[in-house]
């Protein structure tokens, strides 16, 4: 295999990524093209796979496993969705791999495209080897809109005859290596009060002033995880973050809103349960609120509304895996990351899970997103050394 670092010649990782990159799998699209791309390549190399299908049947999961089937093998896992590009100002067609003085760009070169395709091809080396144990390759949908296909994926792991024993996801670290990393709570709430002339507000009921006192709870819990914790060295902040991202209702400047609806989430840090915080406003806003809003408007009511949930990945300094992945990168300590990944649905299921792959998070969600030629060929190398540590010896 070839490995480039530098302009001329193009290894057989940037040969799939580009027709990874030309596949238009954002979250909102179906991912099956490219997965029965990955599952006829996959065939090619006398490698089986399965595909589990959503629901509705427009997308799928895909798990192969290369070598011995009675013992597990080490996973490699990535997501196949993209975000939108939509309003972002790229300076060529987002999937259209476009490579340029060492970086290759395009959507998903970075988050993470990149790994899936250093992965797939390694195949014909990891072919030529004798493995005593397996590996798998497990690529999932909709890891953008809070990894779907990685719980559909870890519950149907837990119901085969043998689960990997490790599990390697590559998002985007720099090729550093990561045992730890935030959960993620998504919501939405609904406040529904009543409408009326703005010359009478206290004959109506005023939506977006009490989704504004939820909002502004919200903002109360966020400053006093700030300034008392818990905080959890390592991670960037070191503590728990609440964000209100979107609002919306009213409908015009004379009318008391009679609806208004706004999105917030929870970043917790891994030993810190996002329920628990969550209950705390939900308490208030079904409490003292919704009272203080009935008086006025007996049919007033609050609804929220869980969009995503994704749990975090707990630091385990104890692992082989994580202590094979150390010797392989030359890091000293493993990092944490405040972004989230499918790792702590695997770690969920039993199997011990670690986060390292080509690019930085940096790159990822951007226009012009990119990832390194050389982040490439080292992540050839990684992979490489993990698999004969895993699984050869």
């Amino acid at each position: 295999m070839t490995q480039e670092t530098g302009g001329a010649g193009v290894s057989d990782s940037v040969d799939l990524l580009r027709r990874l990159i030309g596949f238009d799998t954002t979250s909102r699209n179906s991912n099956l093209a490219l997965i029965e791309f990955l599952r006829d390549r996959l065939s090619d190399h006398g490698v089986d796979s399965q595909l589990f299908r959503d629901a509705g049947g427009a997308k799928a999961n895909l798990y192969a496993t290369l070598g011995p089937r009675d013992v597990g093998g080490l996973m490699l896992s990535g997501h196949t969705d993209v975000v939108p590009v939509d309003g972002q100002d790229w300076s060529s067609d987002p999937f259209i791999l476009r490579q340029e003085d060492g970086l290759l760009y395009g959507r998903g070169a970075c988050d993470m495209k990149g790994f899936i395709a250093v992965a797939m091809a390694l195949l014909p080396a990891l072919r030529r080897q004798e493995l005593r144990r397996p590996v798998h390759f497990a690529f999932t949908f909709d890891e953008e809109v809070g990894c779907l296909g990685a719980k559909d994926l870890a519950a149907q792991l837990r119901e085969m005859p043998v689960l990997p024993a490790f599990c390697l996801i590559g998002e985007p670290t720099g090729m550093h290596v990561v045992n730890g990393h935030k959960g993620r709570l998504a919501m939405r709430c609904h406040v529904h009060g009543r409408e009326g002339h703005s010359a009478l507000p206290e004959q109506a009921c005023n939506a977006i002033e009490s989704a504004a006192e939820i909002i502004a709870r919200l903002r109360t819990l966020a400053r006093r995880l700030r300034d008392q914790g818990p905080h959890e060295p390592g991670f960037d902040p070191p503590y728990s973050t609440v964000h209100t991202g979107t609002v919306e209702g009213g409908t015009a400047l004379n009318i008391v809103p009679r609806h208004c609806s706004f999105d917030f989430e929870i970043r917790n840090i891994p030993s810190q349960d996002p329920l628990g915080l969550f209950e705390e406003v939900k308490r208030f806003a079904l409490g003292d609120l919704l009272a203080d809003m009935r008086r006025t408007a007996p049919d007033s009511a609050i609804v929220f509304e869980e969009l995503s949930r994704a749990p975090g990945l707990l630091p385990n300094d104890d692992d082989a895996l994580l202590k094979l992945a150390l010797a392989a990168t030359g890091d000293n300590i493993a990092r944490k990351v405040s972004f989230g990944t499918e790792a702590g649905l695997y770690q969920g299921a039993k199997i011990p899970t670690i986060v390292c792959g080509p690019g930085h998070i940096a790159q990822a969600h951007k226009p012009d997103e990119f990832v390194a030629l050389d982040q490439i060929a080292r992540c050839e190398a990684f992979l490489l050394h993990m698999v004969a540590g895993v699984c050869a010896h």
